[in-house]
């Protein structure tokens, strides 16, 4: 899927483009945000409108608009991901990829803002990448693994553990504390701390003893937690298209404008659209959305 994307887009000679396919290895990388800062953020109606010229026509000119205008996006996101022992160009690197799928897959007629899907896809591959850099997770990519992975530094500091290396009954305090069993913890504990370089060692120190993140408060989402969400509101975000495609056009359009559109359309420019009157478009509006929630429901029990 990626290289699919990465040659689609070969055919933009737009710096924006080029720095969003990952090649900022032209320019450097305080270059790179400094030029980035000079795309406009768009409004709601401008993406709306270079949203809808990309997936009906493919408009080149459209699309570079849509990823030049988010390309500060990733970097922002990014440096939330900074302490993860991966260069903040790689981050970017793979947020800007994600970015470029969103762009792929986002339908503007859903009524969300594309910044919005946009952030899924971007973190979604960002967590990859550090993944993928980390062998210790190569063998271990269960959704208990990845919680010890990222937060075992978090668990010891908050239980006052200070150990490298864990009794059992420390061990066990920290199971308990991330809900996990306990032979995760040992094992990635174990793995953790066999690596030549530690992802707490400053990179410039010899050290070994000093950990930055033990006095850094890490007030950031559960990352395994997140990774877990974003395929949910994947399988949410096509329940609800498809459900939606499911009702009659015109309590479909009713819906979209009166729930999932910014701004809401009102009941009166909806009344003269269908040259219905206003208590009649809420009775549809009504009625669409309870069909709509009855469905979901229906599809998503066990």
């Amino acid at each position: 899927m990626k290289k699919q994307i990465k040659n689609a887009l070969t055919v933009y000679s737009a710096p924006s483009l080029d720095a969003g396919r990952g090649g900022v290895e032209d320019v450097s990388f305080s270059k790179y945000l400094k030029m980035i800062q000079q795309f406009p953020i768009l409004t709601a109606e401008e993406e709306y409108q270079y949203a809808v010229a990309w997936v009906k026509n493919q408009d080149k000119f459209a699309a570079e608009k849509l990823v030049a205008s988010h390309l500060r996006l990733v970097v922002s996101v990014a440096y939330d991901f900074k302490n993860y022992g991966i260069p903040v160009q790689e981050l970017v690197a793979s947020g800007n990829m994600g970015l470029m799928q969103a762009m792929q897959k986002f339908d503007p007629e859903k009524g969300f803002r594309f910044s919005t899907y946009a952030m899924f896809w971007i973190r979604a591959e960002i967590y990859e990448t550090i993944l993928n850099n980390w062998s210790i997770v190569k063998i271990g990519t269960s959704a208990n693994q990845k919680r010890v992975f990222f937060n075992l530094a978090r668990a010891k500091r908050a239980l006052g553990i200070m150990d490298n290396n864990m009794s059992d009954e420390q061990t066990k305090r920290v199971a308990e504390y991330l809900a996990v069993p306990e032979t995760d913890v040992q094992r990635m504990s174990t793995r953790i701390g066999a690596r030549d370089v530690s992802l707490n060692t400053p990179a410039y120190s010899d050290d070994e003893t000093h950990d930055i993140l033990s006095n850094l408060p890490d007030n950031r989402e559960n990352v395994a937690e997140v990774m877990e969400n974003v395929e949910f509101k994947r399988r949410g975000y096509d329940l609800l298209r498809r459900h939606l495609n499911a009702l009659p056009q015109r309590d479909r359009e009713i819906l979209v404008a009166r729930r999932l559109s910014d701004p809401v359309l009102t009941l009166e420019a909806l009344s003269q659209k269908y040259s219905i009157s206003r208590e009649r478009v809420r009775q549809i509006e009504e009625r669409a959305f309870s069909k709509l929630k009855a469905a979901v429901l229906e599809d998503t029990k066990e």
